[in-house]
């Protein structure tokens, strides 16, 4: 994690001496928290990357990790088929939730802080009191590992996902399922409330995706069409659409509250990689192992324009916060910045060593970061082309990059765990 303004570094988090296999930052942004196969926990700070704390006690790895919603507690769900709950502060271990049969994988808080739901390989799904342990409620419905849960904003509700390939939602207060939603397609993954709490999504074996409307009495909402696996997938800002990308080198636009597949884009001849809406709404971009972006009209599905230029798989794209540019990074090195109305290629950023794996604009426009397989993050003025920072610290490809909303910081993931 860099600031964006300054190069600074500041967090390299190498602690754990295996797998990371889940991160959380803390509500006020404050801290992280990191679980691990090496059956420890680490608090960190994010100003300084200073380790708080190591936090053993597992007798297995971690899974799972959450933050309390005031932040002054973390829960995680290890393979030692318990869920401990520790002080932020001190680091001392508040509760040990023991129930479940078998590993648990997902663990988290409900909105208020009141309780704590786990999922397991057990099958169930287990509410907990957060202030004295207590097993208040079991949901049994699910017949193969529970991979996934969260509650809803509004805390009322439990969704949970399934190697069953299924979805179930349930009461939070009495424990009664309200739905089982059935994928037929394979294991699910994962699962999530939308923001605003009106939708359910999930994942589910590679080539579908499936929404809900969270009111209990409506429709499953199933987005099949593709025939491969799905690469990329974006809702527009306005929420009202999904666009999806796939190893079949088709777009598909799709209504998120009626599951109709509104528009079908062809025109790539191989894999897209990337798919992106533009902040206006009014366009979609794609990049492709092609070597080629298009830019798509999301109203009429009519291609508007197609940019070549790189001269290796496409695999990131990006629209400007104002939608007037266009970014792509590619395997052959470069970033290149696009007019998206013209789509004269404005710059070409040349990255080396390494093929550019992930690009991002800044909330204000004025910078583009990109990460490379050369282990780099680089930092770009978006008006010049000029490279203001490279940040080195990471010992394995970088694999994506992101602005905080208010630009402070970036932050970067990599094949080195970190």
């Amino acid at each position: 994690m860099w600031n964006s303004s300054t190069g600074a570094e500041l967090l390299q988090l190498n602690g754990h001496s295996d797998w990371v296999t889940s991160v959380a930052f803390s509500p006020d942004g404050k801290y992280i928290v990191s679980g691990s196969w090496d059956k420890s926990m680490c608090l960190w700070d994010s100003s300084t990357s200073t380790k708080l704390l190591q936090l053993n006690g597992h007798t297995d790895w971690i899974s799972s990790v959450a933050f309390s919603p005031n932040g002054k507690f973390i829960i995680c769900g290890s393979g030692d088929k318990s869920v401990y709950m520790w002080n932020t502060l001190t680091g001392a271990e508040l509760l040990q939730l023991k129930g479940h049969t078998d590993s648990v994988t997902s663990v988290a808080f409900s909105p208020n802080g009141k309780y704590i739901v786990s999922g397991s390989r057990d099958n169930s799904v287990v509410l907990w009191n957060s202030f004295s342990g207590v097993k208040l409620l079991q949901l049994n419905g699910h017949t193969d590992w529970v991979t996934s849960v969260a509650f809803s904003s509004d805390g009322k509700y439990i969704v949970s996902g399934s190697w069953d390939d299924s979805v179930h939602l349930w009461n939070s207060s009495t424990g009664a399922k309200l739905l089982q939603l059935n994928v037929h397609t394979g294991p699910v993954g994962s699962v999530a409330f939308s923001p605003d709490g009106k939708y359910i999504a999930c994942c589910a074996g590679g080539n579908s995706i499936y929404l809900w409307n969270s009111s209990i009495d409506t429709k499953l909402l199933h987005l099949k069409g593709h025939t491969d696996r799905i690469t990329s997938v974006s809702f527009s800002p306005d929420s009202k659409y999904i666009v999806s990308g796939s190893g079949d080198k088709v777009v598909h636009l799709w209504n998120s509250s009626t599951s109709a597949q509104i528009l079908q884009l062809n025109g790539h001849t191989h894999r897209v990689t990337s798919v992106a809406f533009s902040p206006d709404c009014k366009y979609i971009v794609s990049g492709s192992w092609d070597e080629s972006i298009y830019l798509w009209n999301s109203s009429t599905g009519a291609e508007l324009l197609q940019l070549n230029g790189h001269t290796n798989w496409v695999t990131s794209v990006a629209f400007s916060p104002d939608s007037k540019s266009i970014i792509s990074g590619s395997w052959d090195s470069s970033v290149h910045l696009w007019n998206s109305s013209t789509g004269a290629k404005l710059l070409q950023l040349n990255e080396y060593p390494g093929f550019v794996t992930s690009v991002a604009f800044s909330p204000d426009r004025k910078y583009i970061a990109s990460g490379a397989g050369g282990n780099t993050v680089h930092l770009w003025n978006s008006s010049t082309g000029t490279e203001l920072l490279q940040f080195n610290g990471h010992t394995d490809q970088v694999t994506s990059v992101a602005f905080s909303p208010n630009g402070k910081y970036m932050v970067s993931g990599s094949w080195d765990k970190s």
